[in-house]
């Protein structure tokens, strides 16, 4: 099964750059420079002129009934806080992994999961050699050579950030489906083991990933020195989860441990583990109000009309963690009430799937509240 982000989030976005791949990308008529020195391609970094990372926020506030509000978030360009986000599975070249060139699927990508979280951070985002759909149709751990090759490549990306960007700056990591399983082989080799990274690490996000832990601990399996956010405000933790709509089936790809997407991070273990599980909307736990933030392009019929390019919908869904039966998952239920009819995710892909497609944008408002509070808890500690 392939491990890819919605379709519906590359809707109307077109591509920023039609070069094809790092060597190409450093320049020609009317393109904006985006290898650098190191070969890094950024889909995202600041000073980009058309960096899809900081695209329009205005969002409309669609209630189930009573007032819609709007609001106009912009990008921070002197936050003190970086993000390092890494995009899922949008790939649809024939090879096995893909080269470096920019295309729609990683710009909708970037608009849809990481230009929200601008307004608190710089965000960058390298182009890396991915598994493309193709290759994942053929199962996400039959091809442990097509997955070293993406990964390495994330890893360039991110020691090419390190040794020239990052000035000591704190960090935020951002990653979903592919994109999850190559920042947790990232954390695992490159931050867990280093207690000064460590300490410069806010939180990162892994949605729809299989971050492992031990049955009943927030430490342990995957990283052996960060724990699982339990509170809000901690910091130099990590977020983690899949939604869901009921209990993911035997076979499905996420909130199993050793299968799916865990095998794309070399997670085999199924004995005495689980697959984390971390509530945006309540961190310590319990049921909570979703605050959901989608592009309004992509919302199926009978969407509200709108005319700014994000929409949310509060007091549509509530969460909270479910483990039961070997799986753990972030249960997502409907709220509405009768006569409400704002859109509903559905599970597209099938059972095994959830609703995977959609695990950023339904906790969206949740994370960046999130995100805001270990910022402000950081700069609290360290001056």
């Amino acid at each position: 099964m392939v491990l890819l982000a919605s379709a519906t989030v590359l809707a109307g976005c077109s591509s920023a750059d039609g070069s094809g791949g790092a060597a190409d990308a450093t320049g020609g008529s009317g393109r904006p420079v985006r290898a650098d020195a190191a070969g890094t391609v950024w889909l995202c970094r600041p000073g980009l002129a058309d960096d899809p990372c900081t695209s329009s926020l205005a969002t409309t506030s669609v209630p189930a009934t009573g007032p819609r509000i709007v609001t106009t978030p912009t990008a921070a360009g002197n936050s003190p806080f970086d993000c390092f986000y890494v995009y899922p599975t949008v790939s649809t070249q024939s090879t096995d992994n893909a080269n470096l060139k920019i295309q729609s699927g990683e710009v909708g990508a970037a608009i849809a999961q990481a230009s929200p979280f601008s307004p608190s951070c710089r965000v960058w985002a390298p182009m890396y050699r991915q598994r493309t759909e193709e290759s994942l149709a053929k199962g996400p751990g039959n091809d442990p050579t097509a997955d070293a090759i993406a990964y390495e490549s994330v890893l360039a990306g991110w020691k090419d950030y390190l040794a020239n960007y990052n000035d000591h700056r704190p960090v935020i990591f951002i990653g979903h489906s592919q994109g999850a399983a190559m920042l947790i082989r990232l954390i695992e080799s490159q931050i867990d083991p280093n207690s000064k990274l460590r300490g410069q690490m806010i939180t990162a996000i892994i949605a729809g990933g299989n971050v492992a832990v031990p049955v009943g601990q927030d430490v342990g399996s995957t990283f052996k020195h960060l724990p699982l956010c339990t509170s809000s405000g901690e910091t130099s933790c990590v977020i983690a989860y899949s939604t869901f709509p009921k209990r993911p089936p035997p076979d499905s790809l996420f909130g199993r441990p050793g299968q799916g997407v865990s095998l794309q991070s070399g997670q085999t273990a199924n004995v005495g583990v689980q697959v984390a599980c971390t509530n945006p909307a309540a961190l310590g736990g319990g049921t909570s109000a979703l605050d959901p933030q989608f592009l309004t392009a992509t919302m199926p019929p009978p969407a509200p009309s709108v005319a700014t390019p994000w929409i949310s919908y509060p007091g549509l869904y509530a969460a909270r963690c479910r483990d039961e039966g070997g799986a753990s998952w972030l249960q997502v239920t409907d709220e509405a009430g009768a006569g409400d009819a704002r859109p509903m995710v559905t599970e597209s892909l099938g059972p095994q799937w959830g609703y995977h497609l959609e695990d950023i944008n339904l906790t969206l408002g949740n994370l960046l509240d999130d995100v805001a509070l270990q910022e402000r808890t950081y700069s609290a500690l360290h001056g």
